[in-house]
């Protein structure tokens, strides 16, 4: 499944759980649903998630603050709220630079 350009997709993800561990096209897709719903689910919750080996997907509370836009440089007010980031961890990031 290895590619130079494109997106990998859930369908994406469910055919290599196919090919690799067996189970039909519909079980590894409500398999990529489920783990997904599960991370979305904690993420609502206010909880980070972490993938050990992947990365840690955490939730920052921004405080409201003076911006400015580009255009005019006219100050505005910008409201608070919070963000999702995602900081991948060492291993992943040796797996990329090393192209494995």
């Amino acid at each position: 499944m290895a590619r130079s350009v494109g997106t990998l997709t859930r369908a994406d993800l469910a055919e290599a759980i196919n090919r690799k561990m067996g189970f039909s096209r519909a079980e590894s897709l409500e398999m990529i649903e489920s783990i997904l719903a599960h991370m979305c689910d904690g993420l609502k919750r206010g909880e980070n998630v972490k993938i050990s080996g992947f990365g840690s997907f955490v939730l920052r509370d921004k405080k409201e603050r003076i911006g400015r836009n580009p255009k005019t440089g006219v100050e505005v007010p910008i409201t608070p709220r919070r963000v999702m980031t995602f900081r991948a961890s060492q291993l992943l990031r040796e797996r990329i630079a090393n192209g494995d």
